[in-house]
């Protein structure tokens, strides 16, 4: 089997209302009722990566302790919903906080140039905010040139 890329991913909900709440909250997609209480769309780009994430890591990551906080349900996935820049990460973190989530942990930029702030789902499942630098298009012109360093300006085609 070669799987070509993640047609789909999604929490297994136990109150369906509320997770579509939830979920339209914090990615502001509109879900639509696509059968009875399952709530979806499937008009968002795909994937860009797919991994298998030791909980001890997870944990080290948002905590900086291998062990996930007992007061806190333990994850059973993650989801990064990545965004347009650094600064977009902490708006989105502060309309979070602002609309009453909690955070796990604030905005960070990783060691590795990733920028993440971390909260979890109704369902627990671990969401992280983030911009991943190296899954983003680089900049083009109007005439659809690869701007990566902003440039290129308004070259001729």
């Amino acid at each position: 089997m070669k799987v070509s890329f993640v047609a789909g991913f999604g929490p297994i909900v136990r109150d369906p209302d509320s997770s579509r709440e939830w979920w339209q909250q914090v990615t502001g997609v509109d879900l639509e009722e696509l059968s009875d209480d399952y709530y979806g769309t499937d008009d968002l780009p795909g994937v860009k990566a797919f991994a298998a994430w030791p909980l001890s890591q997870a944990a080290e990551n948002t905590f900086g302790t291998p062990d996930w906080p007992a007061d806190l349900p333990v994850p059973q996935a993650w989801i990064e919903l990545d965004v347009e820049s650094a600064d977009a990460v902490k708006q989105a973190a502060d309309e979070l906080v602002a609309k009453g989530h909690k955070l796990l942990r604030e905005t960070k930029t990783e060691e590795w140039k990733q920028t993440t702030a971390r909260l979890q789902s109704p369902e627990g499942l671990l969401v992280g905010i983030s911009f991943t630098p190296w899954m983003h298009e680089p900049p083009t012109d109007e005439h659809g040139h690869t701007d990566p360093d902003g440039a290129l300006g308004d070259s001729p085609p």
